[in-house]
């Protein structure tokens, strides 16, 4: 059994509140924006994760917040004071890279400590601090290593350790797991998240790793083309998305086309209806059961077997993206074998419901 670690850091920065506001950002003149208009606040001591696909500007976000940009037009406070101006090496940031970065030169202890080093703190003062880390990390007695010693888990953790040896601010993450293996990559996201909740640090964690962002997170930022979609809490941004991106981009979701009177106590139509006063509604495979037939249009196409749940894929020539996805405990799974013709009802909420007006407006 892993033995509890006590909280033991010295000093704690006391946790402040990050703005971005009215954002934008372009890198050329007149060049398109990669951010327009945008906001975002992260309270004191959260952490918050900015996901969404490649392109969509949540990289150029964090290198605002870090100083390694300068927005074109808006304002970036951290604790309420603006630093738009303050240049990044003045801004009290730790940040943590896909690739470790640590300077293979040095041990681990004195990579740690480079950070203090520079900003003279006291040799007695340094080498508590990197000890408390090390410890705090998992990795005591790593300190006379050098980094081509250790695990790119291990490496990762160093980095982290760096970062907060500063005792920064704000703490930004940019992919800090991508480069690791499932495996290393869940027990190090659950490390970093109890480290940052030991320390209250303000933390903005970028990823496009949908479990990743949920799991560990106290809110999400969807974006999409430079704007946000949604920003709210994991729950809620899986059961209640905002809007069809947010809804199709998170998790696996369902379509059905239902007429403009349609409600949930009424039986789920298969068929496409015309286009015409047609809505969409979006539904969670937890939230849908299936019941076997004699005749079907419906039928088992597939089954994906993970564990304790499986994924039964049903084809039907009028899914809206060609199948549904039903989540089923696997015992329960076995009784729809491939090629069983099936119905489908709603066992559970409807997560979001768009209206053909709204879908013509878009």
């Amino acid at each position: 059994m892993k033995t509890q670690r006590k909280q033991m850091l010295t000093s704690r920065t006391e946790p402040v509140d990050v703005e971005l506001i009215n954002i934008d950002k372009a890198y050329s003149h007149n060049g398109p924006l990669v951010l327009e208009n945008f906001s975002i606040h992260i309270p004191a001591g959260d952490l918050v994760t900015v996901l969404g696909p490649s392109g969509c500007g949540k990289t150029t976000t964090l290198r605002l917040l870090a100083g390694f940009e300068s927005p074109t037009g808006g304002d970036v406070r951290v604790g309420g004071e603006s630093i738009v101006k303050t240049p990044a090496s003045k801004r009290n940031m730790g940040m943590v890279f896909q690739s470790y970065s640590l300077f293979p030169n040095l041990s681990v202890t004195d990579n740690i400590e480079y950070g203090m080093e520079i900003r003279k703190v006291d040799p007695a003062a340094r080498s508590k601090r990197s000890a408390e880390l090390l410890e705090m990390v998992g990795l005591q007695g790593f300190g006379d290593r050098y980094p081509h010693q250790l695990s790119g888990g291990q490496q990762q953790r160093i980095a982290l350790a760096r970062a907060l040896a500063i005792q920064p601010r704000v703490l930004l993450l940019d992919e800090p797991l991508s480069a690791l293996d499932a495996a290393v990559r869940g027990n190090l996201r659950d490390e970093i998240r109890r480290v940052q909740q030991e320390l209250g640090t303000t933390t903005l964690f970028i990823t496009h790793d949908q479990s990743e962002a949920l799991v560990i997170a106290d809110h999400v930022a969807v974006m999409n083309q430079g704007k946000i979609e949604q920003y709210t809490n994991p729950y809620e941004l899986y059961s209640h998305p905002a809007t069809p991106f947010v809804a199709r981009f998170i998790g696996t979701i369902n379509e059905f086309a239902v007429p403009d009177g349609w409600n949930e106590s009424m039986p789920i139509p298969l068929e496409r209806h015309a286009a015409e006063g047609t809505d969409t509604i979006f539904v969670r495979p937890e939230n849908l059961q299936i019941e076997a037939v004699e005749q079907s249009p419906a039928f088992v196409y597939n089954q994906r077997y993970m564990g304790e749940r499986t994924s039964v894929i049903i084809e039907h020539p009028d899914a809206i993206g060609g199948t549904w996805t039903v989540s089923l405990s696997s015992q329960e799974a076995s009784s729809f074998p491939v090629g069983t013709p099936v119905s489908l009802s709603l066992a559970g909420e409807v997560a979001m419901r768009e209206s053909a007006r709204e879908a013509t407006r878009v």
